[in-house]
């Protein structure tokens, strides 16, 4: 996993964990607001972008590095940590490892109910889907899924042609596998979750679990969005959001 850092390393730290197919460009102007007053950092997860000859191995090995950076270069705790789709899913992880890792955490999008038939259904379709990856076209498909603005096409579809086969497999494995571990309830972190209105009832279910699950915990269920959207196309209320979960 790749750390990129911006800002006072004196400063309290915020960890932005991307989406799937996405990369650490994905959090540009939340990262230029917080960047003044707070030690950013965002990892590239392993498999995606600039970390695409690192293969992907699940969640739990992902969550395990990040837990290892926070330990040797944070002091085993940071201010906040805010993780979208795959990124929400290794956030879960880590507050079930770490209970006490992070003062605030932000999950959006997190799918913690395990999908039926994906171990079935993975390897079949990324062995037809990775050929399409390749394809400008197809490209242009999956970043209007996942809102990618028009000037960071080129930026997405570069990042595209740099993951490998097995690390998509993988990658898909443990998306659609993962399930919510009950140690998560000891955390300590104050939690926002996020969905969109427009997900897919699954997702909705998942936001929900987590919300009953986590004492204290607020969902926010954002009318009229889909999968990512509110950080990915609407930054600044995100960056609202958050801000009015760092004064709880």
């Amino acid at each position: 996993m790749i750390f990129k850092e911006i800002g006072d390393k004196n400063y309290p730290t915020i960890i932005f964990l991307h989406g799937g197919g996405l990369s650490d460009w994905s959090w540009k102007v939340i990262v230029d607001k917080f960047s003044d007053n707070y030690n950013v950092v965002t990892p590239i997860i392993d498999g995606h972008g600039e970390n695409g000859n690192e293969e992907f191995i699940s969640i739990e090995d992902s969550a395990s590095k990040l837990i290892n950076y926070i330990e040797k270069e944070k002091g085993g705790k940071v201010f906040a940590i805010g993780g979208l789709s795959i990124g929400a899913q290794i956030l879960c992880e880590v507050l079930a490892q770490r209970p006490n890792i992070t003062q605030y955490a932000i999950v959006e999008s997190g799918l913690v109910i395990p999908l039926k038939g994906t171990t079935a259904l993975t390897v079949p379709t990324s062995q037809l889907c990775y050929g399409l990856v390749k394809k400008r076209w197809f490209a242009k498909m999956q970043a209007q899924t996942l809102y990618v603005p028009d000037k960071l096409f080129e930026t997405y579809y570069q990042d595209s042609l740099k993951i490998s086969k097995q690390s998509l497999i993988n990658i898909t494995l443990s998306n659609g596998n993962y399930s919510l571990k009950n140690s998560i309830t000891n955390t300590t972190a104050k939690i926002l979750i996020i969905v969109g209105g427009k997900e897919i009832s699954v997702m909705k279910k998942s936001a929900t679990l987590l919300h009953n699950t986590l004492n204290g915990s607020s969902l926010y269920i954002v009318p009229k969005m889909k999968h990512g959207e509110l950080s990915l196309v609407y930054p600044n209320q995100y960056i609202e959001k958050l801000e009015e979960l760092f004064t709880l």
